[in-house]
């Protein structure tokens, strides 16, 4: 998902030639080789053992290597597809995103490979790099023409403008 979202981006934002298009991508991409680079030695650090179930034996368990892979994946994906913030179709897709992130999370606890707080913690770790990907998207040029058109500087402004 976020490769097709990585690629759309990069193709939509070159064919406008403006500076820095490709910076909104590569925000995405870094985000997304970051989860394992700051998931790992977490995970090395604390050993914290797993729920009771297929997995119990094991350790490494917090935070969620998946939670954390889905949040930055599908999120990113989403900021990339929809740059302007404050627009309907992106409150949509990022409400659509945070809606199935809450499933995998509840996917991971309820067939016991992960506890509660491994999921949250992952998505307060991935909170962190998606807020980052964010500003760094501000600092590049926001292709127009893919969002809706601007009303017609035809229109009738008010008195006093």
């Amino acid at each position: 998902m976020l490769g097709a979202a990585l690629i759309l981006a990069l193709w939509r934002a070159r064919r406008t030639g403006t500076a820095r298009w490709w910076l909104p991508a590569l925000a995405a991409g870094v985000a997304m080789a970051a989860v394992p680079a700051l998931v790992v030695p977490f995970k090395a650090l604390l050993g914290r053992p797993g729920p009771p179930g297929p997995l119990a034996d094991e350790t490494g368990f917090f935070p969620s290597g998946h939670a954390a892979t889905a949040a930055v994946a599908y999120g990113a994906a989403a900021l990339l597809l929809c740059p302007r913030p404050g627009r309907w179709p992106r409150r949509t897709l990022l409400t659509a995103v945070a809606l199935l992130n809450v499933g995998v999370g509840v996917g991971l606890v309820r067939r016991s490979y992960h506890w509660p707080l491994d999921v949250v913690a992952s998505w307060l770790l991935t909170g962190c790099l998606l807020w980052a990907v964010v500003r760094l998207s501000r600092s590049a040029p926001v292709d127009e023409s893919s969002e809706a058109a601007p009303a017609s500087s035809n229109a009738p402004t008010p008195a006093g403008s």
